[in-house]
Order: structure tokens, then sequence, then C-alpha cells
């Protein structure tokens, strides 16, 4: 059952303004910190500007690529609420919360059933488990219908080429919640009328359920 959503790789205050003040606001928003391949990169001047704009009832999520010391101690005082990290060990990302003190969605990138095997090695260091697409910002597909029988005693996030007008209602048969981020875009950036039909579907969808 979708409980919530995630908008992701937001990088302009209008955006981030709209998105914090609508009446149905989504439960987390990610910020790209430290993948400089990905467009929606927010450096860290830019990135503190930005995060003075006050969340609501948002959670902000950094998002790091296997971070180093000096990104997260570069970080560390922003207003985020999870770090979302991509290959990390259970090991780093154990130190990471405890010495931060940040809740964690641990992120998986699928292909195939192969990539699956060893979300269980995370269970003790892991708020949140997310399964996205391969290549991070690509928006490439993976098959959802790989991680139904996954056995977890936490909450799931699902991302990877889901689209705005998708029958969002599907993957509530998967996960808790839905991350979207090339999906809510029009010619790479974020599109205000994609995300105000997006937001008015989830919640729908949470009331109907």
């Amino acid at each position: 059952m979708i409980k919530g959503c995630k908008i992701c790789g937001v990088s302009d205050p209008d955006t981030l303004s709209f998105i914090v003040n609508h009446p149905y606001p989504p439960k987390f928003i990610g910020f790209i910190c430290n993948y400089q391949k990905s467009p929606r990169y927010v450096e860290f001047n830019k990135l503190e500007r930005l995060l003075s704009i006050n969340k609501n009832n948002s959670h902000y999520v950094a998002v790091l690529v296997k971070p180093n010391k000096q990104i997260l101690e570069q970080i560390k005082n922003l207003p985020f609420d999870y770090y979302q990290l991509y290959d990390c060990t259970p090991e780093q990302i154990n130190s990471i919360k405890i010495k931060y003190n940040k809740k964690i969605i641990t992120a998986f990138t699928v292909k195939d059933k192969s990539d699956l095997e060893k979300y269980k090695d995370f269970n003790e260091v892991t708020d949140i488990y997310l399964f996205d697409s391969k290549g991070y910002e690509k928006s490439e597909a993976f098959d959802h219908n790989l991680i139904m029988d996954i056995k977890i005693n936490k909450k799931l996030m699902l991302a990877g080429n889901i689209k705005y007008n998708d029958d969002l209602e599907n993957y509530g048969k998967i996960a808790d919640f839905i991350d979207l981020s090339g999906g809510l875009e029009t010619s790479g950036l974020k599109d205000l009328s994609k995300i105000e039909i997006f937001l008015k579907k989830v919640k729908q969808i949470k009331n109907e359920t």
C-alpha cells in the first residue's frame, strides 16, 4: 500500500517552494549532494541556500553515492533528516548513522535478481530500503516484480523510471513509498504541472486505501 512519495533531484528554489507549500506535500524530498555526473547535482553553497527554505511537513534527504569524509563533514549541519546511501557496506553505513545521527535509506541498484542477494546484510543499519534502477540518474527501468517476494521488516521505497502518469496504484502491491525524479521533468527540468498531478494522485490513492 502506498503510504507516501519522494520527489528527488530538486535543485532550484522555485520548485522546492512549490513542493513544500503544496497542500499534499511529499513525505520525502531528495537532493543530489555529491554525484557530480548528475544534471541534478547541487554544489554545497547552492545547497545551503536551498535548504534554508522551510521543509514544513516533508523530510529532507541527502542523496549520497559512496560519500567520503569531506562531503559528510560539509553537510553535517544542514537540515537533513535522512541520508540515502549508494554503494556503501553495512559497516560504512553503521558508522555514518552513528556519527551523524541520521536515519538511513539504503539504496540498491537493480538489474536482475542477483542484485538483490545482499539486502539482508543491511537490515540492522537500514530504516528504509530503496530499490532503484542501474545508472543512478539515467531513469533506466528494471522489472519491479523482482522485489515482490522480498521479505523485510522495514519500509520499502521503489524508484526506477516511474512516471507521474503511471498507474501508481499498482506499485502499492510492492512498495510503501514511490520515488520519482526524471518522471516529473520536461526537457531535463522539474515540471510543476507534472508534480501537481503526481501529488494529487498520491493523495487520492492514500484516501482510497
